[in-house]
């Protein structure tokens, strides 16, 4: 038994050598010659514009988080599907459990129009989400 782990320690040992290895020989070999043009960030050809530090709207990523919870909840779909007939009614029964919820967390999105890539009902919102809304100031 330790056998085993003694082999998949020596190959964590020698990943970690051969990484540091690796990793000094480019610090020590690759050219360090900086100027404004290498320090500057490249955007496909183009001339940078304004600060990196740009904030975004937070939908992005609201979205962006949706999808992947709803992407990766249906993937658990597939293994099931596959063996539907060997598994029998308990199991029918708690998938059917599981994509109720599923569809309960949908409906609780969209109610709160989180699907929606513009809330027009912000509630602090003013200037531009007021002409959106349809009150005009």
């Amino acid at each position: 038994m330790y056998r085993d782990f003694g082999t998949i320690f020596l190959f964590v040992i020698i990943g970690t050598v051969l990484l540091t290895v690796a990793l000094l020989l480019a610090k020590l070999l690759a050219p360090a010659n900086p100027s404004k043009n290498k320090l500057s960030t490249y955007e496909c050809g183009e001339e940078a514009e304004g600060s990196a530090w740009v904030t975004f709207n937070i939908r992005y990523y609201v979205i962006a988080l949706i999808f992947i919870i709803f992407d990766v909840e249906v993937l658990f779909l597939f293994p099931w599907a596959v063996v539907y007939k060997d598994l029998g009614w308990l199991a029918f029964i708690e998938m059917a459990i599981f994509l109720m919820i599923l569809i309960v967390g949908l409906i609780y999105v969209w109610r709160k129009q989180d699907l929606d890539w513009v809330k027009y009902k912000v509630k602090y919102g003013q200037g531009r989400y007021q002409k959106i809304s349809g009150k005009e100031a």
